[in-house]
């Protein structure tokens, strides 16, 4: 037997997470984000505290959000670094199910660590401990299981010694990629034992680049060349693979017109001739009319959820083929598709090789002209009057303040669709939304993760004051921990987009908007003076052009700026989208609902038909 060394299990897993390097040599967790209670801070907190200066531990005030800020730092690392979270036992572990979920969504890594009962059980139940009256296995943290790609408790010490390298290997592989949730039985951190000190040995976790199938690749070629208007579909995948300089010399090549969802947009600079934009729900009328029309569609790297697919309804052309080209097979396989299981960068290498000469028709050159002629009229800024700004208003004035440095980011409520569409992105990597979970509360620490990750970068978040209310405290951990990011709020008095569709589907204006809520006194938040208490610089601006002038200060700014602006609730950009499947009551005493029913009913008939 080799040599070993006696670790507690807490001391062993973060040794082990300091030696796992990426291709790059750097350190692939690249800091711990702590929230400590009695379910981790005597095992967990001594053995972190032994590694302070190697292997940061980062302080948050939310277990949520914290983990949010961890997985918008890979997000923005493009998966080649990640961090861990940890937590007590009980709400502080429950409190992360939501981000495990959107880390599952989204395909990111992040190693979540909470704190579990005691594995003797001598002491049960203990505080904060889940009893199930049926089976004495279940903690709070089988809650994990289903948002987890990796799931394992750690009751012994020696389960380290097979559950990091799983976790790892989930972590880092592009097929499975997704949050490992490692389960610590409180007593077992605090237990020693004798570990072979190879295990802690630097290792360097490559990415695997997944090569198609011949097979596939033959079935994939004949169909792009037997195709005249060919259109791709660019996923996250695109980014998460390095491939957008593949997937740019790939169009050009071969004269192949690209759309982008959510987590692809910025793939292809807005402005490159082959780049139609922003497709499906929140997309716009060059990429949406085209893959209407596109009789074969390749997906590269996407999911393909009901947002970019118009809920199936986008692609109509009834010769229409599919591929996708993804790392993973669950995704490829979808809805019958041509599945081409490969890494995006290399699939897209293989395919461009093996369509030599292969040049689909040209799409009408006015198509985004005729595009931006509508919807830059609706960025500008508005003339003199007493009218709210709109949320498109306010997009333009932070495009126009805006370099090539830029990030900007967001989550959910009204500016994804407003950003998808109207944000023009300089380069890759300028444009990060989380729109798979669409999760409230992403936003400001999904900032200071990017800024973490990228700190020469220039990142702005767009937050409404719906989700600025659900989850705010970590613009206290930026504030102390002097991370710069700009924060614009647009209030709207409630959450305007849902109140939108709540209008769209036939129904009343009820409980979405603050005064359409039950309450005795108005609402009236002074958003800049909760920011300010929490210590980031803030201001309220009160037209545009006020917003112009707050923005171009920011690079004044140390730590976290917020500012705030009113917005008219209701106008959204008009142009562009497609139908999304939204359910319908199918009896009401609402005429309107009922009429729109019959909108809902025909909308399905005709997708089910084509």
């Amino acid at each position: 037997m080799g040599k070993t060394i006696r670790l507690t299990a807490a001391q062993a897993l973060v040794r082990y997470l300091g030696a796992q390097m990426n291709e790059a040599g750097e350190p692939f967790i690249a800091g711990v984000w702590a929230i400590f209670g009695h379910g981790n801070v005597a095992g967990l907190g001594e053995a972190l505290h032994a590694v302070k200066d190697s292997l940061p531990t980062y302080r948050g005030h939310n277990e949520q959000t914290m983990a949010h800020c961890a997985i918008a730092y890979a997000k923005q690392m493009r998966r080649t670094r990640a961090m861990a979270v940890t937590s007590s036992i009980g709400p502080g572990a429950t409190n992360m199910v939501t981000a495990a979920a959107l880390a599952h969504v989204n395909r990111l890594p992040v190693l979540i660590i909470p704190g579990d009962v005691f594995a003797t059980r001598g002491p049960d139940p203990v505080l904060q401990q889940i009893e199930s009256f049926g089976d004495g296995t279940v903690s709070a943290n089988d809650c994990f299981k289903p948002v987890s790609r990796y799931f394992d408790r750690i009751s012994r010490p020696e389960h380290l010694l097979t559950a990091l390298p799983r976790a790892f290997r989930t972590m880092t592989d592009p097929a499975d990629c997704g949050p490992a949730t490692l389960a610590f039985c409180q007593d077992v951190q605090a237990e020693a034992y004798d570990y072979p000190e190879s295990f802690f040995e630097p290792r360097v976790w490559y990415q695997r680049r997944i090569r198609p199938d011949e097979d596939e690749l033959a079935r994939a070629v004949a169909a792009i060349k037997a195709a005249k208007r060919p259109v791709i579909v660019a996923g996250g995948g695109v980014h998460y693979s390095g491939a957008t300089d593949a997937l740019q010399s790939f169009v050009e090549t071969h004269n192949i017109p690209i759309t982008e969802t959510q987590a692809g947009k910025s793939a292809l600079a807005w402005d490159h001739p082959l780049n139609l934009g922003p497709v499906g729900v929140t997309g716009g009328e060059p990429a949406n009319s085209v893959c209407a029309e596109a009789d074969l569609v390749l997906a590269v790297g996407s999911r393909l959820q009901d947002f970019t697919t118009g809920s199936w309804g986008l692609f109509s052309n009834p010769q229409r083929e599919m591929i996708c080209l993804n790392t993973a097979a669950y995704d490829a396989e979808k809805h019958s598709a041509m599945p081409l299981q490969s890494d995006a960068r290399v699939g897209l290498e293989e395919l461009g090789s093996a369509l030599q000469g292969y040049r689909a028709e040209p799409v009408a050159d006015t198509l985004k002209a005729d595009w931006y002629s509508k919807v830059d009229k609706l960025t500008d800024a508005p003339g003199d009057g007493n009218a709210l700004p709109t949320d498109m208003q306010v997009v333009g004035a932070v495009q126009r303040a805006s370099n090539n440095d830029t990030v900007v980011m967001c989550a959910a409520g009204t500016m994804p669709g407003e950003l998808h569409k109207l944000w023009k992105a300089p380069r890759p990597g300028a444009y990060h939304m989380e729109y798979g979970f669409s999760c409230m509360g992403y936003e400001i620490a999904g900032a200071m993760g990017i800024k973490m990750a990228q700190p020469d970068r220039d990142v702005i978040c767009f937050t409404g004051d719906g989700t600025y209310m659900m989850a705010n405290s970590e613009m206290a951990s930026a504030a102390m921990m002097g991370i710069s990011f700009t924060v614009v709020i647009t209030d709207n008095r409630g959450f305007g987009c849902i109140n939108r569709l709540q209008m769209g589907t036939g129904g009343a204006e009820f409980n979405n908007l603050l005064d359409h809520a039950v309450h005795e006194s108005p609402s009236a938040i002074d958003f800049a003076a909760h920011a300010a208490a929490m210590g980031a610089t803030s201001v309220k601006v009160s037209s545009i052009a006020e917003l112009e002038d707050a923005l171009a200060k920011r690079s004044d700014v140390k730590g976290p700026y917020v500012v705030v602006i009113d917005t008219d609730p209701y106008p959204s950009t008009e142009y562009g989208g497609t139908w999304w499947e939204v359910a319908v009551p199918e009896v009401s005493i609402r005429p309107e609902v009922n009429e729109k029913r019959a909108a809902y009913e025909l909308a399905i008939k005709e997708r089910n038909t084509k």
